[in-house]
């Protein structure tokens, strides 16, 4: 009994079969070919969606979208890779109709199309309501950094320049002191001639005046230039820190499908929730609805921004108190009670309000207990024994523990939760995991860092 035998590459086939015979109908370029075929380019502004009277025939945009459509679905995002599959992927050819169109022409129909590609994928989320696709009762909010092409070196802030002027201060001070021996020395005896010193000099200095104007270009608002990639930012992780982007997405619950996007140079995400929450909002066409984000994202201004839009936002509140730190009682462990407006501490007593005042732009309410003298927890509450517990306005939780400005809104969503909504973590991590990682883990799939705190 032999091998199976293939076709013989030299035989004539007297029937050819056809490309179409290739791709299955459930093959999921048959969707992006009709999908691509179902828009309208020109009024999606792509360039050369209509030709002109002169000139060479240009390749249909429609063509390079479905190609570049089919790189995404894949994880091919190198211009130069996508060239080759035109020439090798026969869902490729069947695609593109055997066109080859050079990687330079691939990256410039990128480049070219930014703002009409972000309206496909606007189109993508309009069909995808039309389906039913989306639930929009809850959303979920992470984000990631992603290196950019910009070495850490080529990143400076004010402490990082003000380090290299006053060390390049230093070696020019030593290659003088240098210079003044070497005018001293016997012919020969210098490590170094008075040209090539100078020469260190010149090239000191002028990187020296390089930093400087550098230093001149920061304020209040730019506090770091990068140099080859001027939009990126020094971003802290959890493995050090990195030059590059900080992107956003927001998840719908229902089968796990991307509602928005954005990508900001701001190094954490403080300023991040309400935003991309706005977006997946308006691209969903809701009126109201739920949105769950990791400890990062707690900022009191970010959660009155959502829910003066309609978005009930969980956040679990991160301990900042100074007091968790050195083993004492921290803010989170006293217990608010909206009904009684009253503070139950670690003991059981209740912290009736007291005054109000302002401080720092910030409302104040100050509360306190009548027998903490004789409270047998007395020593690690509290360092300062003689300060009352005081509540900041604006800055409250939203699972109803610390009250705050708008107590009812919190009393609301402590209801809500009591009423089922308890696993909304583990709702998170399922929503994020799903159309992150089922797409592969490997060298250049989309996926979030592992270490991120949104997993």
């Amino acid at each position: 009994m032999n091998h199976r035998l293939g076709l013989d590459r030299s035989q004539t086939l007297l029937f050819p079969e056809r490309l179409e015979d290739y791709i299955g109908p459930e093959n999921p370029v048959r969707f992006l070919d009709a999908f691509v075929a179902s828009l309208d380019l020109h009024a999606l502004r792509f360039t050369k969606a209509r030709c002109a009277h002169t000139g060479c025939p240009p390749y249909d945009p429609a063509m390079l979208l479905k190609l570049y459509l089919y790189g995404y679905l894949h994880r091919v995002r190198s211009s130069r890779m996508l060239e080759a599959e035109c020439q090798r992927n026969v869902e490729v050819l069947w695609l593109t109709g055997k066109q080859t169109p050079d990687f330079k022409t691939i990256a410039d129909f990128r480049k070219d199309n930014l703002q009409p590609l972000k309206a496909v994928a606007r189109q993508f989320t309009l069909l995808c309501r039309k389906l039913a696709l989306f639930g929009g009762e809850l959303l979920a909010v992470d984000g990631s950094k992603f290196a950019a092409v910009n070495a850490r070196d080529q990143n400076f802030n004010a402490d990082k320049l003000q380090h290299l002027i006053a060390r390049a201060d230093a070696r020019l001070a030593e290659y003088l002191q240098q210079l003044d021996t070497a005018d001293a020395a016997e012919p020969g005896t210098a490590t170094l001639t008075k040209t090539e010193l100078a020469a260190k000099i010149a090239a000191l200095q002028e990187k020296q005046d390089w930093h400087k104007e550098l230093l001149g270009e920061l304020d209040e608002e730019q506090k770091q230039i990068s140099v080859t990639d001027p939009d990126t930012r020094k971003m802290p992780t959890a493995h050090g820190t990195l030059v590059g982007y900080n992107a956003q997405i927001a998840v719908d619950a229902k089968h796990k499908l991307i509602a928005a996007e954005d990508v900001t140079n701001d190094v954490n995400d403080l300023q991040q929730l309400t935003n991309v929450a706005l977006e997946a909002k308006a691209n969903l066409e809701l009126t109201r609805t739920e949105v769950v984000a990791d400890a990062g994202y707690y900022n009191a201004s970010e959660v009155n921004r959502c829910v003066e839009h309609g978005i009930t936002p969980f956040i679990p509140k991160s301990d900042t108190s100074a007091n968790s730190a050195r083993g004492l009682y921290g803010k989170s462990q006293f217990k608010y009670e909206a009904t009684k407006d009253v503070y139950i501490c670690p003991a059981g007593a209740e912290l009736t309000y007291r005054f109000a005042t302002i401080e720092l732009d910030r409302e104040l309410k100050y509360y306190r207990a009548s027998h903490c003298k004789t409270c047998a927890l007395k020593k690690p509450v509290h360092a300062e024994q003689s300060q009352p517990h005081h509540h900041a306005g604006g800055q409250r939780t939203f699972d109803g523990s610390d009250g705050g400005a708008d107590e009812r809104t919190a009393g609301e969503v402590q209801i809500k939760k009591d009423a089922g909504r308890t696993s909304i973590w583990n709702d998170q991590a399922l929503v994020w995991l799903h159309p992150l990682f089922t797409q592969g883990t490997g060298e250049g799939s989309m996926r979030m860092e592992p270490h991120d705190t949104g997993l």
